[in-house]
């Protein structure tokens, strides 16, 4: 026998007396969907439970509301009986329905959590497994990130702060990246893609601010697995920011930060039409009558942060055409 179930859910998991059968989401936008899969069903009374996922908004602005995310149904159990296909369906069947997970609701993530957890026998590549492990605060100043590669999906705490949703198991496109960025012109969503082939969502999403660390003693990571994955394979980095860069309009200000180090060099700075992405900024066809470069040096070398007025008030005025001035620049930590 089958079961079948149209779906509109980001995320569908689908349960069969206790036991997971499969999982299935949206892809590329299409939050239409048929979930289908071969069943075994018992004698007598059997249960069925839908988990139904939103990631992030279903819509936003008017008409909220109407925007469906979730079990749209209708949901069809098949079977063969001889040379016939039989076709029940569970529509109008009594359905219960409940919001959140039981670990959510008893707030497993926080570090005053009373509940027992297991410590023989770690369940790894097992779907809705909650795991918990101590770490150490990497040592020195440098920011913080945790890596979740090996994870299938789920959602990540330290100390009880949620650092956000993780799902490296989901692989971008391999198409659509392009060798040089160009931003220019109306925008839309294909332009400057990166990482294409790469996991959507690893390391480099998940900073862990220092403030949430204990300098001294344990930290706490809890880690809600929703699709499966080795938790072993997890591990904390400190990066350093090698170089801050800002490309903005006139009329604005900005500010340049290397976090907790000083800006020890200016090496691009251009107010005009300058062309380019950061770390190959490049001079475009008008340029200010004042040299961008020093003047940006004798405001932010040697410090932590600086802010700057964009204007030609303090850059000169460039004879761009009448075209949009920008002040782009690199700045070295």
């Amino acid at each position: 026998m089958s079961l079948r179930i149209n779906s509109t859910a980001h995320v569908l998991h689908v349960f069969v007396n206790g036991n997971i059968i499969g999982y299935q989401h949206a892809e590329n936008g299409k939050f239409n969907y048929v979930f289908e899969k071969d069943v075994k069903f018992k004698s007598g009374r059997n249960v069925i439970a839908l988990l139904s996922i939103t990631v992030g908004l279903a819509n936003y602005g008017a008409f909220f509301e109407s925007k469906p995310a979730g079990i749209t149904g209708p949901i069809f159990i098949t079977g063969i009986n001889g040379d016939e296909t039989i076709v029940k369906d569970l529509s109008a069947h009594k359905w219960s329905y409940k919001t959140g997970l039981n670990g959510f609701d008893n707030q497993l993530f926080r570090t005053e959590a009373m509940s027992k957890w297991s410590v023989e026998n770690v369940p790894f590549n097992r779907t809705m497994t909650w795991y918990k492990a101590t770490f150490k605060s990497p040592l020195g100043n440098d920011p913080v990130v945790v890596d979740l590669m090996g994870l299938g999906k789920g959602t990540a705490w330290v100390n009880g702060n949620n650092i956000g949703r993780y799902w490296p198991s989901f692989i971008s496109s391999e198409n659509g990246c392009d060798a040089k960025c160009n931003y220019r012109g109306a925008y839309h969503a294909e332009k400057c893609l990166t990482n294409c082939g790469e996991p959507t969502q690893r390391w480099y999403m998940y900073h862990v601010p220092r403030s949430f660390l204990n300098a001294e003693g344990d930290n706490t990571l809890v880690l809600f697995e929703e699709m499966g994955g080795n938790p072993s394979l997890v591990s904390f980095q400190t990066t350093r920011v090698g170089s801050v860069c800002a490309n903005v309009y006139e009329k604005t200000i900005i500010e340049l930060s290397c976090g907790r180090k000083p800006v020890s060099a200016i090496k691009f700075a251009s107010f005009g039409n300058p062309d380019d992405n950061c770390g190959s900024f490049e001079k475009g066809t008008c340029e200010s009558s004042k040299n961008t470069a020093d003047i940006l040096t004798q405001e932010c070398v040697g410090k932590e942060k600086c802010s700057i007025d964009v204007s030609t008030e303090k850059f000169g005025a460039p004879d761009c055409s009448g075209a949009p001035r920008r002040l782009a620049v690199e700045a070295i930590c």
